[in-house]
């Protein structure tokens, strides 16, 4: 965080910012341009949904922020540093779970996983791997394995060996659409309380639209391919929520409505001009 003495205002120096990032991918039959020109901001403790058309190119910007795809131009830049590789203040959480989990370990191991580089001590990484267990309500089944759990108590395992290493910035790649509707409200919930509890910044990536609106303080929406932003829109829903009551409130109906024609104007290919050369 920075101070301007002169303006005698605090200026917030964004947690991830994200600018002009370019994707081309080379093939055989010539050059296709996924991602043409992204550029946003995050801060510190914001919850921000990225939606988009199918092939909107959300999964390659994500890979790009991850440090996991070099972007053709632009760049990442994560607490002031630029990302060039996968950085160690960010965690990612991917839609196929069942494959990032390792089944000959128990759910404790799997969660410790990502503590094995942080040169802690062992109560400090076991003190850790509790906390994590405890924030998805999975503390009862440390010693189980992950073929004896449920998908949402899978997902539910990759999500705290995600937080255990205490990211600043953690990435969400559709990490609901493998689950049961009533499976998928209750990780919505969950995740939204550890993000509170946690308080990081998390950049959650979904193609359904009543799950953007719910779970966000932004809807951050991309146009059809090659990408852009076509809309950042802001949800001005209280902060506490619940599946009943905030789905039936007139506001959450009317950002539903919102978000969905945005998405009908990006699948016909209309995406909104770019002002004064910005995104």
């Amino acid at each position: 965080m920075q101070f301007d003495v002169q303006a005698n205002a605090v200026l917030l120096t964004p947690t991830l910012s994200v600018q002009g990032v370019k994707k081309v991918y080379e093939t055989r039959n010539g050059s296709v341009e996924a991602v043409r020109n992204l550029t946003f901001d995050l801060q510190q403790g914001e919850f921000a949904c990225l939606v988009g058309p199918s092939g909107s190119g959300k999964t390659t910007l994500l890979k790009c922020i991850a440090g996991l795809l070099k972007p053709t131009e632009g760049l990442v830049v994560l607490d002031g540093n630029r990302v060039d590789g996968p950085p160690e203040k960010m965690a990612v959480v991917f839609q196929e779970y069942g494959r990032s989990l390792f089944p000959w370990m128990t759910v404790e191991e799997n969660v410790r996983l990502p503590l094995k580089s942080h040169g802690l001590k062992k109560t400090e990484r076991d003190e850790r791997v509790h906390r994590a267990l405890e924030a998805v309500d999975l503390h009862n089944v440390g010693r189980s394995y992950p073929w004896q759990l449920s998908g949402g108590m899978q997902q539910r395992v990759a999500i705290a060996r995600a937080i255990v290493s205490e990211p600043a910035v953690m990435l969400m790649d559709e990490p609901f659409a493998a689950v049961d509707a009533q499976t998928r409200a209750d990780l919505e919930d969950l995740m939204r309380q550890v993000w509170r509890d946690i308080g990081m910044t998390i950049l959650f990536v979904t193609h359904d639209i009543d799950e953007s609106v719910y779970l966000g303080q932004r809807v951050i929406m991309l146009s059809s391919s090659p990408t852009v932003v076509q809309d950042d829109i802001a949800i001005d829903l209280p902060i506490e929520r619940d599946q009943l009551t905030t789905r039936s409130h007139p506001q959450f109906t009317d950002l539903r409505g919102h978000v969905y024609e945005q998405i009908q104007i990006a699948k016909r290919g209309q995406a909104a001009p770019e002002p004064d050369g910005q995104v």
